[in-house]
């Protein structure tokens, strides 16, 4: 592999690095904070893509008949799906909490039921989005061509992060998920109403999730099993990188990305088993994950 080559598969993992730690981001806040195991998580992000699509292409599916631009895609879906999470965390998991059987079960129900409805709505089909004009373009890195949207991918990410670790570290809102991770029960003996905040942290995982699709449709496409694939992936990164905390999903998402990328490209057969042996290696040094204590 050339130097070349080499910088360019490093911008590859590092654009899925990005794409992941959006993901992650608020599948952490939701295991940290309501200690839920929401695998329903990969379908919010298959939703939030299909949408955008749709959305977007002005596609004639059972669903939608309608067409905007991608920015606005970009504000409208994460919305839309942030929608769907609030109303399963509302009527579904508030009165499963502390049961985690069962809400893993809930989960996974719905994301059966949202991967027939999306089947039902757009069929079983590989979908493509293309990128936004003015970001459909290749530009040289090291002389070779290299897709500005995926640039734009890593921007985007490290624009998110800061803006979620001001929130987190500058807000009284951040403060209250910091303490709901470290302790609920006080954080509601003080006269915190938790359950509101534990709906709003499950519609803010969703609102990541669906904005995750919005953004990593124009590179992943949509195929039937998305949801799985980047539930896998996603769920991976917050086990490296620890439950409940925004440094972890950027650090596990910046040593999976790169790994997904390049073991693709150097053993395609065992790229998915470099990323858990990966995960092996941390938790056998650090169980609780590399960021949390």
């Amino acid at each position: 592999m050339s130097p070349e080559q080499f910088v360019l598969q490093a911008l590859n993992g590092l654009a899925i690095g990005s794409l992941l730690f959006i993901l992650a981001a608020g599948l952490s806040l939701v295991f940290g904070v309501m200690d839920v195991a929401n695998l329903a998580h990969g379908a919010f992000y298959m939703l939030g893509g299909y949408f955008a699509y749709s959305l977007v292409r002005g596609s004639t599916s059972a669903c939608f008949r309608t067409s905007i631009d991608f920015w606005l895609a970009l504000i409208v879906v994460p919305l839309l799906v942030g929608a769907v999470g609030f109303v399963v965390a509302r009527l579904l998991l508030r009165p499963l909490r502390g049961r985690h059987l069962e809400q893993v079960l809930l989960t996974i129900g719905v994301a059966i039921v949202l991967a027939d409805l999306v089947r039902a709505c757009w069929g079983g089909e590989t979908l493509s989005l293309p990128a936004p004009r003015g970001l459909d373009i290749s530009i040289a890195v090291l002389g070779e061509p290299y897709p500005l949207y995926r640039l734009f991918l890593i921007a985007f990410g490290v624009v998110l992060a800061i803006v979620l670790w001001l929130v987190q570290e500058r807000t009284k809102l951040g403060a209250l998920i910091r303490a709901g991770v470290a302790d609920s029960e006080m954080l509601s003996a003080l006269g915190v109403d938790t359950e509101r905040l534990f709906v709003f942290t499950f519609a803010a995982g969703a609102v990541l999730a669906g904005l995750a699709g919005v953004v990593g449709t124009p590179i992943l496409g949509l195929t039937p099993g998305i949801d799985e694939t980047v539930l896998i992936l996603s769920l991976v990164v917050v086990v490296i990188g620890g439950m409940g905390t925004l440094s972890g999903a950027i650090v596990g998402a910046l040593i999976v990305g790169p790994a997904n990328t390049f073991g693709s490209l150097l053993v395609p057969e065992f790229a998915l088993a470099l990323i858990f042996m990966v995960m092996a290696a941390v938790l056998l040094f650090r169980p609780a994950g590399l960021l949390r204590r």
